[in-house]
């Protein structure tokens, strides 16, 4: 699913052979040096809409670890919908035993600007948010969240602009990132596709650098992943004040099954989350998130760098370009580390280092509300 010589790298997007070519995680050539591995710890689901504090625990799209509190933070993707966009602080038990308790502590909403709650979209006035994913600032711990906005399917309704801002633990709004152009909804056809902006960034380089990655590739860079083809989606490093350090093109993966062809909803495919390693700034753990009807969801974990990877910040259009894309290798392929479901996985975060060497990577699920889906909380040992 979603290594050759290095001249196989050397890729021209508007041909799709090409484009899955790179994609291929087991091609020789893209290899990063020493493999990371993973193993699997433990897991813990949450009740299905826990109430905490008159809110409804669901959604949980994003997580990340306050290294002031040792607590962890999750975002939930609720829209207001339900209640105000909001966030969880969460104590959790984990260790390389497995995930022995998820214990929540807290919840607060994000506010706007002017000190109100974000309002449902339903009140039709552009201030609705989609939250997707939150970090903790290492350098203050406030903190950061992403939400990918709106652009309608029909003319009339108002464009929300993707965004990162930042907010204080109780979630007063302290201001936020400006992006790349090029992550801005227009309704020229350029931008992010619908539901496929920002749902991922993280911090690097001791808080410097902040990498983000769209979801899904901009219109502009061709066509969404198909059974034979993969994409290209972009991922930016950026300093705190917004500048652009770098954009590079990373090979998102072919759809891996046939869609149900009697399903009225297509697969859905993206990057949900990304990962900066502590120590080496250009690389990431970058998870792949994959669903299709009739086949359930296909869950990966990439390790993958911008090191020697064309900076295209000044390409306008990734199609009919020649370009190096990000190298990856495959970590973990859910399916085969003894999960007990493998669902709609959206959000990781480094723990603590365990006393066997390795890093302890968290992951959680989102289960959008739904009866069927399931808030899993899964922990990794990487080495």
């Amino acid at each position: 699913m979603r290594r050759a010589c290095a001249a196989a790298l050397l890729l021209t997007s508007t041909l799709a052979p090409a484009v899955a070519a790179a994609a291929q995680p087991d091609a020789p050539g893209q290899q990063l040096g020493r493999a990371v591995q993973a193993r699997l710890l433990g897991e813990k689901t949450v009740p299905h809409k826990l109430v905490f504090q008159d809110t409804t625990v669901g959604g949980l799209s994003g997580i990340d670890r306050n290294p002031c509190t040792g607590e962890y933070v999750f975002i939930s993707d609720d829209r207001s919908y339900l209640q105000p966009a909001r966030f969880y602080t969460a104590k959790l038990n984990v260790d390389a035993g497995g995930v022995h308790a998820v214990d929540f502590t807290g919840t607060h909403p994000f506010l706007q600007p002017d000190g109100a709650v974000y309002p449902s979209p339903t009140a039709g006035d552009g201030k609705a948010v989609d939250p997707e994913e939150i970090r903790v600032d290492p350098r203050s711990c406030d903190y950061w969240w992403a939400q990918e906005g709106d652009r309608p399917k029909v003319a009339g309704p108002p464009v929300v602009q993707p965004s990162i801002q930042y907010a204080s633990p109780v979630g007063d709004h302290f201001g936020r990132l400006r992006l790349p152009a090029n992550y801005e909804v227009t309704m020229e056809e350029r931008g992010p596709r619908r539901n496929q902006a920002i749902e991922a960034f993280t911090f690097g380089s001791k808080g410097k650098v902040v990498t983000s990655a769209v979801e899904g590739p901009l219109l502009q860079d061709g066509p969404e992943p198909d059974v034979n083809n993969g994409a290209l989606v972009r991922v930016t490093q950026q300093d705190r004040n917004g500048r652009v350090l770098g954009q590079f093109a990373y090979p998102l993966e072919k759809i891996f099954a046939e869609n149900d062809p009697d399903s009225p909803w297509g697969p859905d495919t993206g990057v949900p989350s990304i990962l900066a390693f502590p120590d080496q700034p250009h690389r990431y753990l970058v998870l792949e998130r994959t669903w299709v009807a009739g086949a359930g969801y296909k869950i990966r974990l990439f390790d993958a760098t911008t090191r020697g990877a064309t900076d295209v910040r000044a390409t306008e259009s990734l199609a009919g370009q020649t370009i190096v894309p990000m190298r990856k290798e495959l970590v973990a392929d859910f399916d085969t580390l003894g999960l007990s479901a493998v669902d709609n996985t959206e959000g990781m975060t480094w723990g603590p280092d365990l006393p066997s060497g390795e890093r302890l990577l968290i992951l959680v699920s989102d289960d959008n509300f739904a009866e069927e889906a399931i808030t899993q909380i899964v922990a990794l040992g990487i080495r």
